[in-house]
């Protein structure tokens, strides 16, 4: 597959010990293109997946193999406890705090998580916008024929972009550690949605390109009737407000 991964700021995630990371999520393969990003720090990053990940035959023994950690999201204790054994060993660990793909392309509701695992292991955050992978292959609403489905087209241009590490102290609030990650991770990701490179053709029908940017991905409320969040996710405050439904 002809794709170019562009990584910026990768000078944030140390080369050495334990480092925790929060990402955005827009595709189904953004993990193989942070994962590669890093490299150009000799990091090997392990990624906490959704669970059901491992049940697809022959998945599970790469997965476990590669020492990503498995978060079953009605019981993510398990996945937390793995995540700070392994910080502890000085592995570099990554999250999606949304705990799913959004389908607005804005960033959604968060898990207080890694902001806990933060708090608890005194290391900061590095926040992780991804774009471009979402017209490789993404989520699909159901109704929706138009939506954006699995495509190959040679040329995609992918980019990740690590921020400036965000403090935590042992005293942060949770919930107000969460908002300010999501603004921070809504801020990176515009950045990268708006480059020029990124953007739909004039006149182009584009499913791939949020909403409140000109695109014709679900907005915020449109994408709450496909969103599968954990019932603990922190709302957003952050990014394109929910439209009013009334004309």
């Amino acid at each position: 597959m002809d794709v170019t991964t562009r990584a910026s700021g990768h000078e944030h995630l140390p080369l050495h010990g334990p480092a925790l990371m929060a990402c955005t999520h827009s595709s189904y393969p953004d993990f193989l293109f942070v994962g590669k990003a890093a490299l150009r720090r000799a990091r090997y990053v392990r990624f906490m997946c959704r669970a059901d990940i491992w049940d697809v035959p022959g998945v599970r023994r790469a997965m476990t193999g590669m020492q990503h950690i498995p978060v079953d999201r009605q019981a993510p204790a398990a996945a937390y406890l793995t995540a700070r054994r392994l910080l502890a060993q000085g592995e570099a660990i990554c999250g999606f705090p949304e705990a799913g793909i959004s389908f607005s392309y804005a960033v959604r509701s968060l898990m207080p998580g890694l902001p806990a695992l933060a708090r608890e292991t005194g290391l900061p955050i590095i926040p992780i916008a991804i774009w471009g992978a979402q017209r490789i292959w993404t989520l699909t609403p159901e109704n929706d024929a138009k939506g954006p489905g699995p495509d190959l087209t040679r040329g995609r241009v992918v980019d990740v972009t690590f921020g400036a590490p965000i403090a935590v102290p042992p005293d942060a609030d949770l919930a107000e550690t969460t908002t300010a990650l999501g603004h921070v991770l809504t801020g990176m990701l515009e950045e990268l949605q708006l480059r020029p490179e990124h953007r739909p053709a004039p006149g182009e029908h584009a499913p791939w390109y949020p909403a409140h940017l000109g695109g014709h991905a679900p907005d915020r409320r449109e994408a709450l009737a496909y969103d599968s969040v954990p019932h603990n996710a922190l709302a957003p405050t952050w990014g394109p407000p929910t439209p009013d439904p009334r004309p």
